[in-house]
Formats: structure tokens, C-alpha cells, sequence
């Protein structure tokens, strides 16, 4: 039971409002510098008030305007970011719920050693196997294409496991009741299982999506070609190497354009990504 203390209230809140203050601030500061023009932002110290160029700058940013260095139009790489993350996530999602589906409720030789298989795989991220998997990528020419941005990144050992964990639960009896009206195994799974899943397939949305949309390493393999570029490599391309100025203002807005769809995401699914979390947890 908890205490209801109010000096541990008043303490607890100041901590959770510091704490917000410590994450809001670097935020706030990309909002204003996306509305100042270059010169302003490069000021010591930078004047926190917005600025009068808020328009100008996104637009500038979306299209690829830009003073100094690579004109990059941000609207492209959103576009590229954007099915990148849709595919990588609905991919895993589905790969996901079928194979915890097999595992769960067909009986073959060694399932549960293909189960071990699929969850060792995620002491294996892409980051350990990334040499041999570019060299199958370059070898099947997908260098450039969304094929090679997702396919290899598609499969998913966590949602695997979280559905296997949650298949387990759900109750003999449905099953039982499915095959007595003549269902066969793929309407059990698709007018049964998946409507149960909604919360679970919900929360890992967001997961997935967040995991998709802040790809960085393999993307910065796979993209040669500025027109495939997605906004974490473009970001950096913009930034440049220190030779040229930067327009820093056009980058704070880039950067916030970034953060517009994970965080409508999140905002819209919340409800769903805490039940799912709970639901998976019982």
C-alpha cells in the first residue's frame, strides 16, 4: 500500500516536473530555432523566443531549399521513411502472428526447437549480422530499393514470442467450439485469434513503428541514391562534414517534421499500447 504522505507527493511531483523540463527543453529549443532565419540561431546566446520565419523555413525545408550544403527536400525522405516503417511494421506483425499461431496450435516434430531457434535469433540483431546480410542484399541487386530496406529487418523474435505468450492463454474450449462449426484452422485464427489480439497487435504498432521510423545503420547501407534517402541519413547529409555552413535553422525543421508522425502515433494509440502492455504482461 502506498503512503499518503504530502511531503512524498509534493517531492514526487517536483521530480516528474524536472524531469519533464529536462526533455521538453531540447525540444522547445528545435521549435524556436525553426522559426528564426540562420543568422539568428548562430547568436550567442540564441534568442528563445519564436521567430517571424516559421512558414518560410518549412517550406523551404520540405522542398529542399537550402543556402549551403545538399538540398534535400524533407517531403521525399518522409515519403521514404514513412513505407520503409508501414512495411517493416505490418511485416512484422503478420510474420509474427502466423508463426506463434503454428507454433501454438500445430503439432509437428521439434516445434519447440524451432520456437528456441526463432527466440535465439534475438541475440543476433542487425548490427551483428550486418556483413553477411549486405552481402545477400547486393547480390540480389536490391541496393536502393524499399525491398532491400525492409525485407531484411522484417522478422521479429519479441512479437513472436509476446503472441506465442498470448495464444497460450487463450482458452482450449475456443478452439474446440471453432472446429464443432466447421471452421478450419485459418477462420479460427483469422474471426478468433487476431479479434483477441487487437490490444497486443496495437501495442507492438507502436513498437514496431518507433523500432522502423529510427533506423539508422542499415538504411545508411541500403541508400546510395539521395532520392531513397529516409530522414534519419538525410538529417545527417544536411549537417554536412564542417566544410560548408549549415543552415541550422531549415534542420531544427527538419527535425520536427521528423518528430510529427512517431509522436501522432503514439498519441493516437496510447489507450491501446497500455492495454496491449497489460494484456500481454497477464
Amino acid at each position: 500500500m502506498v503512503e499518503n504522505r504530502p511531503w512524498l507527493t509534493f517531492f514526487s511531483h517536483c521530480v516528474l516536473i524536472i524531469s519533464i523540463l529536462f526533455i521538453c527543453f531540447p525540444l522547445y529549443l528545435a521549435m524556436v530555432a525553426s522559426t528564426q532565419t540562420s543568422a539568428e540561431v548562430l547568436q550567442a546566446p540564441m534568442s528563445l523566443i519564436p521567430g517571424s520565419h516559421l512558414v518560410d523555413n518549412y517550406w523551404a525545408a520540405l522542398t529542399g531549399q537550402q543556402s549551403y550544403g545538399i538540398s534535400l527536400p524533407v517531403s521525399r525522405m518522409l515519403w521514404v521513411t514513412l513505407v520503409i516503417t508501414v512495411i517493416i511494421t505490418f511485416g512484422k506483425i503478420a510474420i509474427s502472428l502466423l508463426s506463434a499461431f503454428a507454433i501454438v496450435y500445430f503439432r509437428f516434430p521439434f516445434r519447440k526447437t524451432c520456437f528456441w531457434l526463432i527466440f535465439i535469433t534475438l541475440m543476433l540483431p542487425v548490427e551483428v549480422r550486418i556483413i553477411p546480410t549486405y552481402d545477400v542484399v547486393v547480390n540480389l541487386h536490391m541496393i536502393n530499393s524499399y525491398a532491400g530496406f525492409t525485407i531484411p529487418l522484417i522478422a521479429s523474435a519479441t512479437a513472436t514470442f509476446l503472441f506465442r505468450q498470448f495464444f497460450i492463454t487463450v482458452p482450449d474450449e475456443l478452439m474446440e467450439a471453432s472446429r464443432m462449426d466447421g471452421s478450419g484452422a485459418l477462420t479460427f485464427f483469422k474471426d478468433v485469434l487476431v479479434p483477441l489480439s487487437i490490444p497486443s497487435i496495437a501495442a507492438l504498432f507502436v513498437i514496431q513503428f518507433i523500432y522502423g521510423w529510427n533506423q539508422y545503420l542499415w538504411p545508411l547501407l541500403m541508400a546510395t541514391d539521395e532520392s531513397m534517402f529516409p530522414l534519419s541519413i538525410g538529417l545527417r547529409q544536411m549537417i554536412g562534414n564542417g566544410d560548408v555552413p549549415v543552415d541550422w535553422n531549415l534542420v531544427m525543421a527538419s527535425v520536427v517534421l521528423m518528430l510529427i508522425p512517431p509522436i501522432t502515433v503514439i498519441l493516437v494509440m496510447q489507450r491501446w499500447l497500455v492495454d496491449g502492455l497489460i494484456d500481454t504482461e497477464k
